[in-house]
């Protein structure tokens, strides 16, 4: 029985269409709704609903469902549409009656969403605990190839002098600023939808708060409308702050692509991540960082298909929404797929010191030509013009004494590296304090 089974049957041609893959997709939200059942039961409970002896056999039964879940034994099939026809089916049969009690004073409206706004707090923290990861990987890469110069690049042409230490320490920088993006992310989504109904209350006097804290939800969403408004809302933000990190990693791969070339030989990829071609038999090809590149377009893809499904919406559930599920979902396994592979790979990355050495020809050295006439007093401008008169001519300087040169803060000399491990650990402190009350919370409502 469907839950809103009515006193006719479903077209089969319809059925299927309506449905979709949203019953496979939520294999991904079993263990979830389970957690959000069981405090919802609880509350059942508080409020009169539901017995003790209730209460115990209904969390009994759910904590089964999860125990077979997690066998992998747990099936959704296509005709129970979802997670939750699912598991109020799988109860129904086990306790009867009692079975039928679990859906009071909730709808699948805000059952789905609190499935997914717990569902995305454990994956916002496993994608910042991989950030952090990343981050940390890239300093000691930072570290380790301080003292080797390259060229700096603008307008894909030679520019300034440049180091490996700086290249590797701007996207270690770039991660922790995309921490920040997913930190506001997750505060969003961390609030309690439970207890909207269709988005118009419940002609019951229910504990929302009780549910939220159960739940290790920061607040409760005041507005039960606006709880449905939120939906697709909330999951474009979630997938705005994934599409940041995978930019950088876009960009990440696109500059190893060009610098593991033979032309420029900068770096080298270790064999293990190169695949091969069917006909050249001396092809060791970068594919991992050209599918990285396209995933971060798949990212903003989804960001733009999610936006335009929900802001499209007049107010209240409406059933485009089914359809955000899925890109959420893909979002976070791309974006938790391509950091596991990013750090792996930032580990194994090799620098060929001469070449980058070689690379740092004199006109590199032609801006800092000028800035030595300016401290002798020419101006500038005069300094510029004059400089670039003889550029020829402009004598040699040798790019591993120059790097220490610049002292500024963030400059080759002062990279700041220790500043940005200080900041990891904290941030890293902090998430795995997240991440164990977090898992902590749910946990107790299964024992």
């Amino acid at each position: 029985m469907k839950l809103w089974q009515k006193n006719y049957k479903l077209n089969k041609e319809v059925e299927k269409f309506t449905v979709g893959n949203d019953y496979l997709l939520d294999k991904n939200l079993v263990e979830y709704d389970i957690y959000g059942s069981i405090a919802h039961a609880i509350m059942l409970n508080n409020i009169g609903i539901l017995t003790k002896n209730e209460l115990k056999k209904l969390k009994k039964a759910l904590i089964g469902i999860l125990k077979l879940s997690q066998k992998n034994a747990f099936e959704i099939k296509l005709e129970e549409e979802d997670v939750h026809t699912a598991i109020e089916s799988y109860l129904t049969k086990k306790l009867g009656n009692l079975g039928k009690k679990i859906h009071t004073a909730r709808s699948r409206n805000d059952q789905v969403l609190v499935d997914l706004r717990l569902y995305s707090k454990d994956k916002l923290l496993e994608v910042q605990q991989l950030v952090l990861e990343l981050a940390s990987a890239l300093v000691n890469a930072a570290n380790k190839y301080k003292e080797i110069p390259m060229p700096g690049y603008t307008h894909s042409r030679k520019a300034m002098p440049s180091s490996v230490g700086l290249y590797f320490g701007s996207f270690a920088e770039s991660l922790i600023d995309d921490l920040e993006i997913l930190d506001e992310a997750y505060e969003l989504n961390d609030q309690s939808p439970l207890g909207s109904g269709a988005g118009y209350g419940l002609p019951l006097n229910i504990n929302r708060q009780l549910v939220a804290d159960l739940l290790d939800f920061e607040r409760v969403q005041n507005n039960v409308l606006y709880v449905q408004n939120s939906r697709g809302k909330f999951e474009s933000v979630i997938i705005f702050a994934l599409s940041n990190v995978m930019g950088d990693l876009a960009r990440l791969s696109n500059d190893l692509i060009l610098f593991s070339m033979e032309e420029f030989g900068f770096f080298t990829l270790p064999d293990e991540f190169c695949t091969g071609s069917s006909i050249m038999p001396q092809k060791k090809n970068p594919d991992v960082f050209e599918l990285i590149r396209a995933k971060a377009a798949k990212l903003d893809s989804n960001l733009y298909f999610v936006k335009n499904v929900v802001f499209k919406m007049q107010s209240g559930y409406n059933r485009d929404l089914q359809l955000t599920k899925e890109v959420l979902i893909e979002s976070f396994e791309i974006a938790i797929s391509t950091l596991k592979m990013f750090k792996i790979i930032a580990k194994k990355i090799k620098v060929n010191k001469q070449k980058c050495i070689k690379a740092c020809t004199k006109e590199l050295f032609a801006t800092q030509h000028a800035y030595g006439l300016v401290k002798k007093g020419i101006s500038f401008r005069d300094a510029y013009e004059e400089t670039a008169k003889k550029l020829e001519s402009l004598p040699e300087i040798n790019p591993l004494k120059n790097l220490q040169s610049n002292k500024h803060i963030g400059a080759t000399g002062s990279l700041g590296l220790d500043k940005l491990k200080n900041e990891i650990k904290e941030s890293s402190d902090e998430v795995n304090l997240e991440i164990k009350k977090f898992h902590s919370k749910l946990n107790r409502l299964v024992k």
